[in-house]
């Protein structure tokens, strides 16, 4: 008897220690556990928050028909900001602002207890707070009917504050379809999977896709000619050589078509995209120095934060004569349109560069304010006297160059072709690029990064211009427009 007393005595304590063990020390672990059902159960027992727009909701909660989930989500215009607010289904779990602000929209973060108290002490049915966007509905409009049935992605931002204004990707994915649990949201599920659709709908590119930047970044290799002292006058001749054979190589840099570069000026070298020209300066500039300019620009950084994480940008430590390809958007050197928008912002905020961001406010169930996103400088890439150097050049592509389609009546305009080989030998079909800003008297509100990532874009640099440009025109003409 006292052995099995013993015995007992243990077997009690060891249900003790464990029960104590997943009631406190594992607790939180078990409470965010993707199987365990009821913590999801509860997330949809009361309507969501809603995620805003321009003062205007673009999801709503709506009762479910079955099943033990009380409510569903809803999207408006779900494919058209999809890139924005991510997905919340009930099957599948949550992405991006659904998942990063969850604790806001369901009701549960720790900064509403007190609120949450006192509906509790009242009887008053918990309720979820909202995510106020930096969003622009005309811009996004704007850059998603513009990219229509091609495949590619646009970034806008207020250079003055790093607000994201637009951030479209196509083709896209209605959240909608699969928000609930049941077979039919399971099939649309599936149907969007990379698996079973080639087109990877649900890839964010505008954040989480990287490209070959093209001839767009050769703005960063004249931000660093600039800064570095190689230039000083941009209408000045260049010691640039037609052929300039590549270091260490026979190789020579060839340009597009026909056009003349040799010892053409930055301007000039700008206006008609001399890969030469870029080249040759990169070269001079050195790697390493590239990639400390490109680091200034956002360049190798793997935790921007949107808050949706951002992927990493690279520029490459390379050899030399694969420095210089870098140094006109080529070899290894990849760049999101994110990234590409931020070194428009900041050439057009004269220097400046601000750390984007997309949720301006956050907000309880009664519209008090929770947390206000401040403005953040993220660094100074180049001096304000060589960012306006660069805006001349950049508005005269516009004026008399590639960029002609991106011209908006009244307004001064600055911008870049881009057309980014790929695959081996190029024999794959170029990214068309445009990047550009529209700058009024009271500064300069808007910056775009456009690419089209599939089309009937040739290898010359004018087929940025041709398809690009006038996707960033209709996006910048939508914020100027509200801007009035």
């Amino acid at each position: 008897m006292r052995r099995v007393a013993i015995f007992c005595g243990l077997l009690i304590l060891a249900l003790l220690v464990r029960g104590n063990w997943l009631q406190y020390v594992q607790a939180d672990e078990l409470a965010s556990d993707d199987d365990n059902r009821r913590v999801s159960i509860e997330r949809y027992a009361t309507p969501r928050g809603n995620i805003i727009v321009d003062g205007k909701a673009i999801t709503e909660s709506v009762e479910s028909k079955s099943g033990d989930y009380k409510f569903k989500r809803t999207w408006t215009d779900g494919a058209m900001w999809a890139p924005v607010t991510g997905y919340s289904s009930q099957a599948f779990g949550s992405t991006q602002l659904e998942k990063l602000e969850d604790g806001i929209l369901t009701g549960n973060d720790d900064r509403l207890f007190f609120r949450n108290t006192l509906d509790m002490i009242t009887g008053k049915p918990k309720e979820g707070g909202s995510v106020v966007t930096t969003l622009s509905a005309a811009a996004q409009k704007a850059a998603y009917n513009g990219l229509g049935d091609k495949k590619g992605a646009v970034a806008a931002i207020d250079p003055t504050t790093g607000k994201i204004l637009a951030l479209a990707s196509t083709p896209s994915y209605d959240p909608s379809k699969f928000a609930g649990a049941s077979n039919e949201d399971a099939k649309a599920w599936q149907e969007v999977q990379k698996k079973n659709n080639p087109d990877d709908p649900m890839l964010n590119r505008a954040l989480r896709e990287t490209y070959s930047p093209g001839s767009t970044f050769k703005v960063v290799t004249a931000a660093a000619a600039l800064e570095e002292g190689l230039v000083d006058d941009i209408d000045a001749k260049t010691d640039t050589p037609e052929p300039w054979i590549m270091p260490d190589t026979t190789t020579p840099l060839r340009n597009h078509g026909s056009i003349q570069c040799e010892n053409a000026s930055l301007r000039e070298a700008l206006r008609v995209s001399c890969n030469s020209v870029f080249g040759k300066l990169s070269h001079e500039v050195g790697n390493e120095k590239m990639i400390e300019y490109a680091e200034k620009f956002g360049y190798n950084n793997p935790e921007l934060d949107t808050p949706v994480r951002a992927a990493e940008s690279v520029f490459p430590e390379d050899n030399r004569s694969q420095n210089a390809m870098a140094g006109i958007g080529q070899a290894s050197n990849r760049a999101t349109p994110l990234q590409m928008a931020m070194i428009t912002a900041a050439i057009a905020n004269d220097g400046k560069l601000m750390k984007p961001y997309m949720v301006d406010q956050l907000k309880a169930a009664n519209l008090d304010t929770i947390e206000t996103t401040e403005p953040q400088e993220l660094s100074q890439p180049l001096s304000s006297e060589n960012a306006q150097k660069i805006q001349e050049m950049m508005e005269t592509v516009v004026e008399e160059g590639t960029g002609g389609n991106a011209k908006i009546d009244g307004v001064t305009v600055g911008g870049k072709t881009g057309t980014a080989e790929r695959g081996v030998n190029n024999s794959g079909t170029p990214y068309a690029w445009f990047i550009s800003y529209a700058k009024t008297d009271g500064g300069s509100p808007v910056a775009v990064a456009v690419v089209v990532e599939d089309s009937n874009a040739t290898g010359a640099d004018i087929s940025g211009g041709g398809l690009a440009a006038p996707i960033a025109k209709a996006v910048m003409e939508a914020v100027l427009k509200g801007k009035q």
